[in-house]
């Protein structure tokens, strides 16, 4: 776990680093970059995934529901799943006020309601404007 939690901050490093490359349009006049709060949120393997997989299946049809839907409001900036078999199953960024509302809209996601996922959510910073509205 220790040397995948090293590659995600190096992966993750990575994509920060490519973004600040391209943070002109996150300058104010000053010339100093004007830093925005988005939150991370970490998706990782819950206590309940004895499903039955037609149960599996409607619950995975919900939460990619639920995800199209928080993109629609643009409260989701970014979802996607992990492409390996490990405990961290996938995360979102979001741009939102708080945890609290965070707490709200991933409260709504029946793959975490169900118990098939857990999450953690971290207060993450950027330059305003970069990839990101």
């Amino acid at each position: 776990m220790e040397n995948m939690s090293k590659s995600f901050i190096l992966w993750l490093g990575l994509i920060i680093a490519n973004i600040a490359s391209a943070q002109n349009s996150g300058e104010n006049k000053s010339g100093t970059t004007e830093m925005k709060q988005y939150f991370f949120v970490m998706l990782t393997t819950g206590p309940n995934r004895s499903q039955d997989s037609v149960t599996a299946t409607r619950i995975q049809e919900g939460h990619m529901k639920n995800i199209r839907h928080l993109a629609d409001l643009g409260k989701l900036v970014i979802a996607g799943p992990f492409g390996d078999d490990s405990a961290w199953k996938g995360f979102f960024i979001f741009d939102c006020k708080s945890t609290e509302e965070i707490d709200g809209y991933l409260k709504s996601d029946p793959a975490i309601t169900s118990g098939r996922l857990l999450y953690q959510v971290h207060p993450w910073w950027t330059a305003k404007n970069c990839l990101f509205k």
